[in-house]
C-alpha cells in the first residue's frame, strides 16, 4: 500500500466550546475542557506532520466554536473550490472564512445555490464523489457537485441523525476501498455501497459511536479515534498502519479527526 502526501487545511480550536445543541452529540450542559481540546488538536496535527503530510491553518473566528471543523469549510477538488452554506444559522458565519481563505490561497471559486457542508458530507472515492444528505447537505446541492468537479456523484442517504454527516459514517481508505457502518444508510445506499464496494470494511455501531469512522487515511495511514479499537484490528488486518488520537472533547460536539481536517486538493495529479 502506497502513502500519498496530502495538503490539509486545519483550524486551531481556540474559540472552542459546546454552546448549542445542533446535533445528537451536544450537551451545553457537560462540561468542556477547552484547553484539553487544544491538546488533542495539536496531537492530531503533529500526527500528519510526523506522517509527512503539509498542514496549513485558517485563523480561527470569536464567537465560532465550531470553525475548528475544517471540513465542513468546502470541498477541494482538482484545484476548484465549493463554498458552504450552513443549515445552522449558528455555523453561517464560518462560510465567508472559509470562502475567503480559499480566494487568497488560489482555488477556483464557486458558490454554493444549496445547503452543503463541504467535505462532511463530499467524499471523493476512486472516480466517484459519494455525496451524503438526509440531515445536512441538501439532496439539491450534489447536481451542482456533480457540474463543478466533474465527477459521477453517488447519493448517500443517511438515516440515522447520530451519523449527521457522510464522514461520520464512512471513511474513504483508497481509492477502491472504504470503510462504513451500514446501519446509518437507508437500504438503497447500502445495496449501493455493496456493489461500488463489494471488499468493504464493516464497522461495528461501538467503534461509529466514538466515531470511529471518522478518520484520515493517505491509502497506507489510517489515523482514527484511539477508542475506536475494533474498526482499528480489521484494518490492520487488511494491511493499513492504524494510528490512534484521543479527540474525546472534541467529541463532544460530534467530531473526530475528519471534521478536524479538510484535504486540499490542488490538481488532477493529487486525486
Amino acid at each position: 500500500m502506497d502513502a500519498t502526501s496530502q495538503r490539509l487545511l486545519m483550524c486551531r480550536p481556540t474559540y472552542f466550546a459546546v454552546d448549542y445543541a445542533i446535533n445528537p452529540w451536544m450537551d451545553p450542559s457537560a462540561p468542556v475542557d477547552a484547553a484539553l481540546a487544544v491538546r488533542q488538536w495539536e496531537q492530531l496535527r503533529q500526527t500528519y506532520l510526523d506522517l509527512g503530510h503539509t498542514v496549513e491553518e485558517i485563523i480561527p473566528v470569536p464567537g465560532l466554536p465550531d470553525m475548528v471543523f475544517a471540513a465542513n469549510g468546502g470541498t477541494v477538488i482538482d484545484g476548484k473550490a465549493m463554498a458552504v452554506q450552513f443549515r445552522d444559522p449558528q455555523r453561517a458565519d464560518e462560510a465567508p472564512a472559509y470562502r475567503a481563505w480559499f480566494e487568497a490561497a488560489g482555488f477556483e471559486m464557486y458558490d454554493p445555490k444549496h445547503v452543503n457542508e463541504g467535505e462532511g458530507d463530499v467524499l471523493l472515492a476512486g472516480d466517484h464523489l459519494l455525496a451524503g444528505t438526509g440531515f445536512r447537505t441538501a439532496h439539491a446541492a450534489h447536481a451542482q457537485l456533480q457540474e463543478v468537479f466533474g465527477y459521477p456523484v453517488v447519493t448517500m442517504q443517511l438515516v440515522d441523525p447520530r451519523f449527521y454527516h457522510l464522514d461520520t459514517a464512512l471513511t474513504v481508505l483508497d481509492e477502491r476501498t472504504v470503510a462504513y457502518l451500514p446501519e446509518a444508510f437507508s437500504p438503497g445506499s447500502q445495496a449501493v455501497l455493496r456493489r461500488l464496494f463489494p471488499d468493504a470494511v464493516h464497522a461495528t455501531m461501538a467503534d461509529a459511536e466514538v466515531l470511529g469512522l471518522n478518520a484520515v487515511s493517505d491509502g497506507r495511514h489510517v489515523v482514527l479515534p484511539a477508542q475506536a479499537t475494533d474498526l482499528a484490528a480489521k484494518l490492520r488486518d487488511r494491511g493499513y498502519e492504524t494510528i490512534g488520537v484521543d479527540l474525546s472533547e472534541l467529541r463532544k460536539a460530534g467530531g473526530g479527526p475528519k471534521c478536524c481536517t479538510l484535504r486540499l486538493r490542488q490538481g488532477k495529479a493529487s486525486k
